[in-house]
């Protein structure tokens, strides 16, 4: 597999529905992900990620022209997603709810470092099985820190209370 941090396309559109900016994503990202259906109508034009958690719209082309919603994807896309499991990794299976519990159990999150030591084991292949095609770590630290201060919240209230 090559680099999750690889460099990806320089392209730059809006998406057709929302009008927000998309971030490019390389040919192989919607290659992997479409269903057979919507890979049917796939066109060799490059494609951006609509990064708008309430758009519908997963993929579009640079030209505007085609566009692939969430029902398009063989896999749940964790931006767009609002119920669980919502998806954080997607080479190794961690969802949101897999770090809240390990934070509830132990007060803490390592599955940060357990991507860390699988990616530099050359195990991922963020660019074909994450939606937006690239690495998922930022997004697994936001949500061990969001987790943690909860945790750390909530078990200050439950102190103060008594």
């Amino acid at each position: 597999m090559s680099s999750c941090c690889a460099t990806k396309p320089s392209v730059s559109a809006v998406c057709p529905r929302c009008g927000q900016k998309g971030k490019a994503v390389g040919e192989e990202t919607p290659t992997h992900l479409l269903t057979k259906a919507a890979l049917s109508k796939r066109r060799d034009v490059p494609y951006l990620f609509c990064r708008t958690p309430i758009c519908e719209v997963v993929y579009f082309s640079a030209d505007g022209v085609t566009v692939f919603r969430k029902s398009d994807v063989r896999v749940r896309v964790g931006l767009k997603e609002t119920e669980p499991p919502i998806p954080l990794c997607y080479c190794f299976g961690f969802t949101e709810q897999d770090v809240y519990d390990e934070v509830k159990a132990t007060g803490r999150c390592t599955i940060s470092e357990r991507i860390t030591a699988r990616v530099q084991a050359g195990e991922c292949a963020c660019e074909i099985k994450n939606p937006q095609g690239s690495c998922c770590l930022g997004k697994v630290r936001a949500a061990e820190k969001e987790a943690v201060a909860c945790w750390k919240s909530r078990r200050s209230s439950a102190v103060l209370m008594y």
